[in-house]
């Protein structure tokens, strides 16, 4: 809720005739006054609970707070919220005019891309009976149990899937995936993008061997922009699902399904208000006239000036930074369907400035104004930032450019790139304990140490993983990484040796920080010499 004031078609609509205005930082209560500043009181309503607002230059990430809900949405929002409804009838209604709009058969609105695809599957194991709704995820004696999914389209979302209880049998080739269809198939799940565009393994012939044995294929479109008619459903699809708060830029807790009339309507019977296991997925009537009135608004906005304005932006900031030493700047304009808005990419040699791109994504995450854009180094001798501009508002690129201006342009010692020799060896197997916020779990380092460089294994309660990692003088830094297929978890141990003891703190990404303390390992075997039979033992 930023900075939209600025251009008419994006200003904002008051809510309820007034907006949530924080008191002075010496009371912690929120007052609700009548204002004329929508950003300020957007901004301010965060700072009154400790929480600074970010200039998102990123994209539509959930983390971040996705999209910016256009006007049309809001409305819709608040006025949905002053009655009362029947709630199925609702989404029959809704249902209806989003197959009207979409060219699809029918529309379901969900909590959510992800809980859209949880009501899908679903859908296709108890096939709209009441009496195996109530038992999932218990699926015994059920017909429908397995959802095949290709390799390539294996990601953290499929828990939204595999929350329902089925068994999940991944294969690499469209040989692979007819010979897995049997009767226990309740359905195929794809990735959209990538692979499934094209290609012997693509979805339309992953939809043509479907629908010769009848079974229903999902396509997961969460961040792509809606076509009309869907691309999807016109290769051979069943059911496509997006996210109602990426491109869309509808309620940040509501996701678009559309598809066939009868496998969502068993889809919405497995979503709240009804009982079973969608109950925990409620979607509200605020988010399913929202999102309705953000597909009725997608048909109607109009892209080409967005697009333009998009890389008015872009230009802006790279006229400010390209006088700068070394500086390289190239916009980038997809054509895929997912994500699809221009991105800026700053290059530079981080030798000339002596600061990477990873330095400074961190610096404007962490500090004022904060700013959320991508860095990294993928090349010796090149580093870079990139600025995506979906979600950037009015305003935005001059706060971006003069920020990347001041970091760039000043003048920093060269880094030292030698090493401090380390003070110990911690070479050797190490019992290491792990605090939750609520629980402890027990791993284990082995080390080989050589001179600054670590590597060896990190061994969780589930996996065993290669490590790598360094010393120097006595403070150490280890990482690992626990995949199983669609998940990873990263380990980042950071901590300070002493008296044989390694402590400190443990960064998961997401999943936030742990604390670590880590002993060497006494092995207690016993020293006595034994004897090898020569043979197979002649009792038991």
């Amino acid at each position: 809720m930023k900075r939209r004031d600025v251009i008419k078609d994006l200003s904002f609509l008051p809510l309820a005739g007034g907006m949530i205005i924080p008191k002075k930082p010496e009371s912690s209560v929120i007052d609700i006054r009548l204002t004329n500043s929508p950003l300020a009181a957007s901004k301010q309503v965060y700072e009154a609970v400790g929480v600074e607002p970010i200039i998102n230059c990123r994209g539509t990430f959930t983390i971040i707070g996705g999209s910016v809900e256009r006007p049309e949405v809001r409305a819709a929002m608040d006025a949905a919220a002053q009655l009362f409804v029947q709630y199925d009838e609702l989404a029959f209604g809704v249902g209806k005019k989003l197959g009207e709009l979409t060219g699809a058969e029918w529309g379901v609105v969900s909590a959510g891309c992800a809980a859209g695809m949880k009501h899908v599957t679903v859908a296709c194991v108890t096939g709209g009976n009441p009496e195996k709704l109530i038992r999932i995820p218990d699926l015994s004696g059920f017909e429908k149990t397995e959802v095949i999914i290709p390799a390539y389209s294996r990601n953290v979302y499929d828990h939204a899937i595999r929350n329902v209880g089925v068994k999940i049998i991944t294969v690499d080739t469209i040989e692979e995936l007819e010979n897995a269809i049997s009767s226990r198939t309740a359905m195929i799940y794809i990735m959209a993008g990538g692979q499934a565009n094209s290609g012997p393994f693509s979805l339309e012939a992953i939809a043509k061997v479907a629908k010769s044995k009848d079974i229903p294929v999902m396509v997961d479109a969460a961040a792509e922009d809606l076509t009309i008619p869907n691309v999807h459903l016109q290769k051979g699809a069943t059911v496509v699902v997006y996210s109602g708060g990426k491109a869309l830029c509808g309620p940040q807790c509501a996701g678009l399904v559309l598809g066939k009339k009868d496998l969502l309507m068993s889809a919405w019977q497995a979503s709240a208000p009804h009982h079973g296991p969608g109950r925990d997925n409620k979607v509200g009537r605020e988010e399913t006239l929202g999102m309705l009135a953000a597909v009725e608004a997608w048909i109607k906005r109009d892209h080409a000036a967005e697009w333009k304005r998009w890389l008015t932006w872009l230009d802006n900031i790279s006229k400010k930074v390209s006088s700068i030493e070394s500086i390289k700047t190239r916009v980038v304009e997809p054509t895929d369907l997912s994500n699809r808005t221009p991105q800026l990419v700053i290059t530079w040699d981080p030798a000339k400035l002596n600061i990477t791109g990873e330095e400074i994504a961190e610096l404007f995450g962490r500090s004022k104004p904060r700013i959320a854009l991508g860095g990294g180094s993928r090349e010796p001798g090149t580093t870079y930032v990139s600025i995506t501009t979906g979600q950037m508002q009015p305003g935005d690129d001059k706060v971006v450019a003069d920020r990347l201006f001041e970091v760039l342009s000043q003048k920093r010692v060269p880094k030292k790139t030698e090493m401090v020799a380390p003070l110990v060896s911690i070479k050797g197997h190490w019992d290491v304990d792990l605090t939750f916020f609520s629980s402890s779990s027990k791993h284990s380092f082995i080390i080989e140490q050589d001179g600054n460089w670590l590597q060896g294994s990190h061994k969780g309660e589930f996996t065993v993983n290669e490590l790598q990692g360094n010393i120097e003088g006595n403070e150490v830094k280890i990482r690992a990484s626990s995949r199983t297929p669609g998940d990873n978890i990263t380990f980042m141990f950071s901590g300070v040796v002493k008296d044989d003891v390694i402590t400190g703190s443990v960064y998961m990404g997401e999943y936030m920080t742990a604390t670590f303390t880590a002993k060497k390992h006494t092995f207690r075997g016993k020293r006595e010499k034994f004897m090898i039979p020569s043979g197979p033992p002649l009792a038991t």
